[in-house]
């Protein structure tokens, strides 16, 4: 395996992390969401015929999935070749992820005595997360090592809808129906969420991110209400830990300034809103991650260098910036195109 070589110094002194912690860089630091995934062909041909958890369990594949979009992009930063899931099946829970279905439960948690089966996440049981992620930071020398997990609202939806949703009905009617069951799951989710990073910073990562995926489903007032104090609680239990802490959601411009008080460092943007007005709801206090849109890969060059031109631009705003999609590097992106993206981001 061929090691990366692609920073000098330590991960703490890289862009990626002075970024986050808001401090002067050499350039605007990049990573991508997905980046290590199908876009590539050297992903689809590791993961072969090997399903989607059984691949998140064998630490010499995550480590060379994870260093794959490193060495041919020459992003800033590596995250860890994982799933929002891994930790929900570490802990019992019977799920599978379904090629072009997503996570699939096979007993949906819709009643106290489904909540009352959950039980806490044993950290030995990801031990082959936490060997993944010695593998990797042996591996990648200065460049950081990203960690991440699902926030517990997104991993309720998960586990009440039952797979992926559009609607969230079951999700929304457990919240609004029965709110203290609710706050009793995601008391519980919060718990092991908390756990999972745990894991991977005591393993060695340089930084976190909180993925609330599906979070934008919601109104301001029901987001603090519901999903605010499980949020917190996750990237509180981090404060003392020394790593960034990264939250992310989708379709979340009403929820910003709430995000903005969840005690992440860094709060991600998605594509939808500016990164100037994003500064202005988030707070002066927090850098921001984001947020061209992955659609916008796909335009000629000169399309796609002015509209990062305009994030990197709008990014300046910030505190600290560190480039990134607004979502998700998707599937049929062509990887020459984020490899220009890099370069171009780095000579700005």
């Amino acid at each position: 395996m061929a090691r990366v070589t692609t920073a000098t110094g330590t991960p703490a002194d890289s862009a990626f992390l002075r970024a986050c912690r808001r401090e002067p860089v050499p350039h605007t630091p990049v990573w991508f969401m997905r980046q290590a995934g199908r876009s590539l062909p050297e992903y689809r041909k590791i993961r072969a015929g090997i399903g989607m958890l059984d691949s998140c369990r064998r630490p010499d594949l995550v480590t060379e999935i994870t260093l794959q979009p490193v060495r041919r992009h020459g992003v800033d930063a590596a995250i860890l070749f994982s799933d929002i899931v891994v930790p929900l099946a570490a802990a019992g829970i019977d799920l599978d992820i379904v090629a072009g279905t997503g996570p699939v439960v096979e007993s949906p948690v819709r009643s106290a005595a489904d909540v009352a089966r959950l039980r806490p996440l044993e950290p030995g049981a990801v031990d082959f997360v936490a060997e993944a992620v010695r593998m990797l930071v042996a591996e990648l020398g200065a460049t950081p090592l990203i960690g991440f997990a699902g926030a517990p609202f997104t991993l309720a939806s998960y586990l009440i809808e039952g797979g992926p949703s559009r609607t969230y009905l079951k999700t929304k009617a457990m919240m609004y129906g029965d709110p203290d069951l609710w706050h009793t799951l995601c008391g519980l989710l919060a718990d092991i969420t908390l756990a999972f990073l745990r894991v991977q910073v005591a393993a060695g990562v340089s930084a976190v991110q909180l993925f609330d995926s599906w979070a934008g489903a919601l109104s301001e007032a029901d987001y603090r209400r519901y999903v605010l104090p499980h949020s917190a609680a996750v990237l509180g239990g981090l404060a003392g830990a020394g790593v960034p802490r990264i939250h992310f959601g989708v379709g979340t411009a009403i929820l910003l300034s709430a995000m903005g008080e969840a005690g992440a460092d860094v709060v991600g943007v998605d594509w939808r809103t500016p990164l100037d007005q994003a500064t202005g709801l988030i707070g002066a206090d927090r850098a921001v991650q984001g947020n061209l849109d992955p659609a916008v890969l796909f335009a000629p060059w000169p399309v796609v260098q002015a509209e990062a031109a305009r994030v990197l631009d709008q990014g300046r705003a910030a505190p600290g910036h560190v480039f990134n999609l607004g979502h998700g590097v998707l599937p049929e992106t062509d990887p020459d195109v984020l490899t220009r993206l890099v370069s171009f981001i780095h000579s700005r």
